[in-house]
């Protein structure tokens, strides 16, 4: 499953052989966790990243009410905590809202990853400054954008990452999360939620339920969610070119 991970590198650009050997290499122990599983603690020292091999986990911070917020949803491909490389340790915690099959990369073979293949840590350099990318979109949801934009862009932004690593097609994904995981990715209540679901169902933009999104109209869907999908930036030659590689 480590191949969807390539799938998501070679969206942006090339990944050698050699480099493709190495990351597999690198992978120290495979590790299966039930959803509603904290798989990083906030501000606990880490010695490894973590890879998602299949799932979806979250980045999330609460308050002492119980109140959750969500600040980034990981699919199949993603690193959920390449920053810790550097940074050491997260400002906040990472849980699986699904089952999760995820690859243990200890940092001691990241380095040594990096200082043998330039390109590669350009990649995984470019994988953060992505991370942050999709964090600006999502604040200005929390902010500003209307509970329907703020639906529609969840819903439209993972189809589109996952349509890189091959679990979506045209008409839709498995999305296995609940009313309350969309909710608290939204800053939504459950109620409103429910509503705006309804809402795009009729406007004939998307169908949520039984765990699968159903895309109706794509087009309809990003022009509700009010956003420009270059934010992922699917361009590795960043000038409206496709690279000969896709």
């Amino acid at each position: 499953m480590i191949e969807r991970h390539f799938a998501k590198l070679r969206a942006r650009g090339f990944v050698s052989l050699e480099e493709e050997e190495a990351v597999r290499a690198s992978v120290a122990e495979i590790r299966t966790v039930p959803a509603d599983t904290l798989v990083v603690r906030s501000y606990e020292v880490q010695d490894h990243s973590t890879l998602l091999l299949d799932g979806i986990l979250c980045r999330f911070k609460d308050l002492r009410n119980g109140q959750r917020q969500i600040t980034e949803l990981h699919v199949a491909g993603d690193f959920a905590d390449l920053h810790s490389f550097t940074l050491k340790y997260l400002d906040h915690d990472v849980m699986s809202l699904t089952s999760c099959r995820l690859a243990i990369v200890p940092h001691r073979a990241l380095l040594a990853l990096t200082e043998r293949f330039p390109s590669l840590a350009r990649s995984y350099w470019f994988s953060t400054n992505l991370d942050a990318s999709i964090h600006r979109e999502w604040e200005v949801s929390l902010g500003r954008r209307s509970a329907a934009a703020r639906v529609a862009m969840l819903l439209s932004e993972l189809h589109q990452r996952l349509l890189i690593v091959a679990l979506a097609d045209a008409r839709g994904y498995d999305l296995r999360l609940t009313q309350t995981d969309i909710a608290e990715c939204t800053g939504l209540t459950n109620v409103s939620v429910n509503r705006v679901l309804r809402d795009l169902r009729e406007a004939g933009a998307a169908s949520v339920g039984a765990g699968r999104v159903s895309i109706l109209d794509r087009e309809a869907l990003w022009r509700t969610a009010e956003i420009d999908p270059r934010y992922l930036y699917l361009d590795p030659l960043g000038d409206g070119r496709r690279s000969s590689r896709r």
